[in-house]
């Protein structure tokens, strides 16, 4: 076992004893990967990381076992095809002493038959997801965690930089984001999206890119991330072709305030929902609340999306370490969108700011 998965056993159980609980359950996914750096197959045969109070034990299906083991020495209790999860399920509770667990935790983003299978083993438990225990934790990035994302941030800048270059009438939304792919094909970092919005298009926030040909007047909507080891790039920056269409300095300005208003408001014990409230504020102020369609953010790490989430009703309390989006935007049915979004990690005195590109509209020519 290494020290990264010992500390984070350690940590996690210290989580447990806080909110008094006996059993974490976790699939194949992301959270088993912040625990173990690894997670066995996703497929229909229940696999489950059990932890508990002392110990900590795996339902293995015997088709995975092998190649499992050569990432993880914790104890195995395998099961085949013919035989069925259900002995060595029993087995591996009574391992781990967790048999008669009164309260567990079972990850949320695990398939409903793997719960219900453990479930099923602890008819009587207390039964709660993982927000308060290993939800928690994850939230909280550390060193290596930080530089991989401010890699991957890097990367995504040379994308938007050369979608930037490329930018010309003619040119289709589909041929934008082929050059953001090839950058990130490049780097060997494997494109998770690529929206691009031209014109009447930039006012859907998750348009899918099409054939649409970008033309003199047109703001560009272009919104990329990526994936290289664990961690993800997100960033959304605007282009214009030419001359700007009607009215749009005014709104891109009004979108920046918003994103000044949510970095300032975004510090250690303040509640997500006051960070949404400044960006929406002014926003609405302006006039253009109803056009503001969205969240102000959202969590990001193993996921590209995960806590915490920036809405007007998150009573989430940010904390020194979290790393998520503050991406406000107005869109004008019709006409033209603005979305500007940079992604954050929380330190002492604010945000800082992964993303070096600044946020004003890049002008291709017409």
């Amino acid at each position: 076992m290494t020290e990264r998965t010992k500390n984070r056993l350690a940590a996690l159980r210290s989580k447990m004893a806080e909110h008094g609980v006996d059993l974490v359950a976790l699939g194949p996914g992301s959270h088993m990967h912040w625990v173990l750096g690894f997670h066995p197959h996703p497929d229909e045969r229940p696999c489950l990381l059990l932890v508990g109070k002392q110990k900590e034990a795996f339902l293995m299906p015997v088709l995975n076992a092998e190649g499992s083991r050569e990432s993880t020495d914790i104890g195995f209790h395998t099961w085949s095809d013919a035989e069925g999860p259900n002995a060595a399920l029993r087995a591996a509770l009574a391992d781990i002493a967790e048999d008669s667990a009164g309260h567990v935790v079972v990850d949320e983003t695990m398939r409903a038959d793997f719960a219900l299978l453990l479930l099923a083993q602890l008819p009587a438990a207390k039964q709660s997801f993982t927000a308060e225990t290993l939800g928690a934790l994850r939230m909280r990035k550390d060193d290596s965690e930080y530089k991989e994302l401010r890699m991957n941030s890097a990367i995504a800048d040379e994308a938007m930089q050369k979608a930037f270059a490329a930018l010309k009438p003619g040119m289709t939304e589909r041929d934008v984001a082929a050059v953001v792919k090839a950058h990130f094909a490049q780097e060997a970092s494997s494109p998770l999206f690529t929206i691009v919005g031209a014109g009447s298009n930039g006012a859907f926030p998750h348009h899918q890119t099409g054939d649409r040909k970008l033309a003199e007047g047109d703001a560009v909507v272009i919104d990329i991330g990526a994936r290289k080891g664990d961690f993800s790039s997100d960033i959304t920056r605007m282009a214009i072709i030419g001359k700007e269409p009607e009215g749009y300095s005014e709104i891109h300005a009004i979108v920046e305030r918003a994103v000044q208003a949510a970095l300032k408001a975004a510090r250690p014990g303040v509640a997500a929902k006051e960070v949404d409230k400044a960006a929406r504020n002014v926003i609405t102020e302006a006039g253009y609340g109803e056009y503001f369609v969205h969240r102000t953010g959202h969590g990001m790490g193993l996921e590209g999306h995960e806590p915490p989430y920036l809405t007007s009703t998150s009573d989430s309390v940010l904390d020194v370490g979290m790393v998520f989006s503050i991406e406000p935007g107005i869109y004008l049915p019709g006409r033209f969108g603005i979305r500007l979004e940079e992604i954050v990690i929380l330190r002492e005195d604010g945000p800082e700011i992964l993303s070096t590109l600044p946020r004003d509209a890049h002008v291709a020519k017409a």
